[in-house]
């Protein structure tokens, strides 16, 4: 009781104290006592609870539950949770009694009035068995999922015999869809005339029941179409019990007396069904398209969160049927013609709101998500259908009574707006070719009224369809028209200024060809936009999608005129950047970053998308002070720094050896400039001038004293574990940069820290090039394999978060597939190190099992999994992990003559 008040006081000083000094020292004091043996119950690990302790823990916790028998549900479920947590650690063997199953049935026998508490336990067990929470080794929460399959006929004996006691019904199905979703194998003729699924159907008829009976019927449905339980045709007796009943409440969907919940229940069955069944469905049986039936009544349900309930259907069966190669068959043309309209009705769900304006941010969210969704189902529709075929459909949509309006009209812009967005979403399967509907809708769209949301779709749908703009023999004589609406998009509203700045580069990227000739006109929309002229709104990020369209235009120019256009193109970024660096280095290094970057990315943009090598070369020669002068002057300042590498790494990625004038420029500085300031972009500009000039001989000379230089200043930075930690972009691309230069200039290689980048190193023999360089990563990692390896397996347990294992695990693959056999003693060594009460003997063996496998045969799946579930063992609590880490840890690294060892 004395320690109890103890840890009480200390819980209301951590969370309630004033005092942050003693908030501190009550976190501390908690986080020791979680370590000892008095506060094992908050602990995951149910080792730490001595053996001796599990027989009182069981009879105490089976007390509270004969105690609360009467008690509130939710006290009774969590009692029965640690019952079934508890039941999880412990083998049928050592629970006794025959196991947990057989001991629950014996004591409602013996106390019958704790029914109800005992009903609760044995819903719960099987739910528990797939509860990864609970920090049971991998090896014994398969044996127990094992020992309840093998007790299925008792539990289900159990359940069948409560049935008698009528207001346990509902908690008699719980329990039995419970155990159903162990899909143990019982003969569907034993279940379709079973009590307990014949009290489910009969009880779907029941408001009390309805939801505990949908529970059990979808555990079926999913059951008759499990593949390892032999598939439909082997549970057709169940089958032929359930789709009828099933069938019954479909008159239900439109029943609105009805309680929503149990609409959306009976949804799911329906739902259940098309999902399970989906080979017989698309067989186009006359049974089968009853179900179809149903789910197009779910799916034109007013409601979305029901009707979406069968967008996962429509989409699995329009992957069925184009793999396949068929359609389903609805008989004569007239009713496949009514069905295709039919489940093109959803287009209405994306009609934008009379109170739009007014909604949440919650509300406009989920809007959001409900259009993104019903798009998904008209691409569905698409694949199955034809885009052309649905394409006319919807167009239908934008032309019928109200669909549409003129110039001045807005109150119909809502059915205009959500046929149009259904429109676009089909775009990619529209082919074109296609010439008597697209035709139309690019001569309506300059007649839409400039309402703004409607304006942004139509903006969006424009840029949809540019290949086929370029593609029709019309659609040049649509450009002008269609670039005076993104004009006019890009000066309403930020919402339309994005739209018709992305559509604006879509046309230019696939249209470029044939605006060559109206150059004039569209650098005069780009200056606009680029210096704000008048009511422009276009962002700064919207308008590097401009600098991208007017770059990819040029880049279909000859070469003579392309470099006249890109002086143009360049003029508003390079013009403010030089009336800041004419005003002095003061000005320049008070200056805000976003006030150089905004400049600066678009000038990146534009090395990056004309395609005009010499061109591009010359221009950055030419804009060559500028960027010194930033460099110099902002060196310290990150952010600026990331925009000029980035500029310049597209300016060597485009131009290659064109930028042979101005590389050695760019190199001295960012070479001297890195040894003050540290700028991991240094690093990463460097990897790329080394990708594209590592193997040009006349370069070797400069790229090893730049190597020798930035690798020097690095190996200071990074001495310690810490280093890396603090500083985790700077080891990024540092290893980037020993990557680039083991593959690119392998003949460059001076410093030995390039070698630390492991997966690389190890691989290097399999190289054409790297293979002579063999025996010189063998002197560097052979005498460091135990230290490296023990690393990586510290790695693996628990020293990087579990997001990088699939990482680690290739350097586990490549070190192993280098070394062989010594790499399977280093790996030995270092996982015997972790104790047996972390990882069991068992647990170790399977994985050095599987290790030598990869190297006998190469089986790489079978060490995946030995690693996740090493990985998981030695992670399942705070305590493990670090009693793991602690033995694992190698000595403190340290730096020797520039080598880790």
């Amino acid at each position: 009781m004395e320690l109890q008040n103890t840890v009480k006081e200390a819980l209301n000083a951590l969370y309630h104290h004033p005092d942050d000094a003693v908030r501190m020292q009550a976190d501390r004091w908690l986080q020791e006592f979680q370590r000892t043996i008095d506060a094992w119950q908050v602990q995951r690990d149910f080792e730490e609870l001595p053996s001796e302790a599990f027989r009182p823990l069981r009879d105490s916790l089976n007390s509270l539950l004969t105690a609360f028998h009467k008690g509130p549900p939710k006290v009774r479920t969590q009692i029965s949770l640690a019952v079934a947590a508890l039941a999880v650690h412990v083998p049928a063997k050592d629970w006794g009694d025959g196991g947990i199953v057989n001991w629950l049935r014996d004591e409602m026998n013996s106390h019958p009035e704790c029914i109800p508490s005992f009903l609760e336990l044995l819903r719960v067990l099987p739910e528990e068995a797939f509860n990864y929470k609970i920090a049971a080794r991998p090896d014994r929460r398969r044996q127990f999922e094992k020992e309840l399959a093998s007790l299925m006929e008792v539990a289900l004996d159990i359940l069948r015999a409560c049935l008698n006691i009528s207001e346990l019904t509902e908690q008699v199905l719980e329990a039995f869809a419970s155990w159903l979703r162990l899909r143990h194998r019982i003969p569907s003729s034993t279940l379709a005339s079973h009590p307990l699924v014949l009290t489910a159907l009969s009880s779907l008829s029941s408001d009390i029941l309805l939801e505990a009976s949908v529970n059990v019927i979808s555990e079926l449905i999913h059951y008759t179409a499990a593949r390892n339980s032999g598939g439909v045709v082997a549970h057709m007796p169940l089958i032929q019990v359930i789709v009828p009943q099933v069938m019954s409440l479909k008159s239900q969907l439109r029943d609105s007396s009805k309680d929503e919940e149990d609409v959306k229940a009976i949804a799911r069955l329906f739902a259940d069904m098309g999902d399970s069944y989906l080979e017989l469905i698309a067989n186009g049986s006359d049974e089968s398209m009853v179900i179809v039936h149903a789910l197009l009544e779910v799916a034109s349900h007013p409601e979305y969160d029901i009707a979406s309930m069968t967008f996962n259907f429509w989409h699995n069966l329009q992957i069925y049927l184009i793999e396949r190669d068929s359609y389903v068959s609805f008989g004569n043309e007239a009713s496949i013609e009514a069905e295709r309209n039919r489940r093109l009705l959803v287009s209405f769900r994306v009609q934008y709101p009379q109170d739009y304006a007014d909604l949440s941010r919650e509300d406009l969210k989920d809007f959001k998500k409900t259009r993104y969704d019903v798009a998904d189902v008209l691409i569905d529709a698409a694949l199955v259908l034809g885009g052309e075929a649905t394409l006319k459909i919807l167009y239908m949509k934008l032309v019928e009574p109200g669909g549409s309006s003129g110039n001045g009209e807005h109150s119909n812009w809502r059915s205009a707006e959500a046929a149009l967005y259904c429109i676009r979403a089909i775009s990619d399967y529209v082919s074109v070719t296609e010439a008597e509907v697209m035709p139309q809708v690019m001569y309506l769209l300059p007649k839409l009224p400039h309402q703004p949301q409607l304006l942004t779709t139509v903006c969006l749908t424009i840029g949809a369809y540019s290949k086929w703009l370029d593609a029709a023999p019309t659609g040049l004589s649509f450009l002008p028209s269609l670039i005076d609406i993104l004009v006019s998009g890009m000066n309403v509203s930020e919402d339309t200024a994005a739209a018709a700045a992305l559509a604006f580069r879509h046309i230019c990227n696939d249209c470029g060809k044939k605006l060559c000739g109206s150059l004039d006109g569209l650098f005069h929309i780009y200056q606009r936009a680029m210096i704000g002229e008048g009511t422009f709104k276009v962002s700064a990020e919207d308008s590097l999608h401009l600098v991208e369209a007017l770059s990819v235009v040029i880049t279909e120019l000859p070469s003579d005129h392309a470099k006249k256009a890109l002086e143009v193109l360049c003029l508003p970024a390079v013009t403010p950047l030089q009336e800041v660096i004419n005003q002095g280095p003061l000005v320049l290094g008070q200056t805000t970053a976003r006030e150089l970057t905004v400049h600066i990315d678009r000038l990146a943009n534009i090395f990056r998308y004309v395609n005009h090598p010499e061109a591009v070369a010359d221009a950055v020669q030419r804009l060559w002070p500028i960027f010194k002068a930033i460099f110099d002057i902002r060196a310290w300042d990150m952010r600026t720094m990331e925009s000029l590498c980035r500029a310049c790494k597209n300016a060597v990625r485009t131009s290659k050896r064109f930028m042979g004038l101005t590389i050695g420029a760019m190199l001295e500085e960012i070479q001297a400039l890195y040894k003050q300031h540290h700028q991991s972009c240094f690093l990463y500009l460097s990897s790329e001038v080394i990708k594209i000039f590592g193997s040009d001989p006349s370069c070797a000379d400069y790229l090893k004293i730049l190597i020798e230089s930035l690798f020097s200043h690095t190996i200071c930075l990074l001495k310690t574990i810490q280093d890396f930690t603090s500083r985790p972009d700077i080891a990024d691309d540092c290893f980037l940069l020993a990557s680039r230069c083991i593959r690119y200039c392998p003949d460059l290689e001076a410093s030995n820290s390039i070698l630390t980048f492991l997966s690389d190193i190890f691989d290097i023999s399999n190289s054409s090039q790297g293979e002579k360089y063999t025996s010189i990563r063998d002197n560097v990692i052979i005498p460091r394999g135990p230290t490296i390896t023990r690393i990586l397996v510290a790695s693996l347990t628990g020293a990087l978060p579990s997001s990088r294992l699939e990482t680690v695990i290739y350097a586990v693959l490549s070190l192993t597939r280098a070394y062989r056999s010594r790499a399977l003693e280093w790996t030995q060594d270092s996982v015997s190190l972790i104790p047996s009460t972390a990882a069991t003997e068992a647990e170790r063996l399977r994985f050095l099992r599987a290790l030598s496998e990869v190297v006998s045969r190469g089986d790489v799946n079978a060490l995946t999994i030995s690693i996740e579930e090493l990985s998981e063992v030695c992670r399942r609590n705070r305590t493990v992990q670090e009693i793991v880490q602690g033995a694992l840890r190698p000595l403190e690294l340290n730096l020797v003559n520039g080598v880790v060892v």
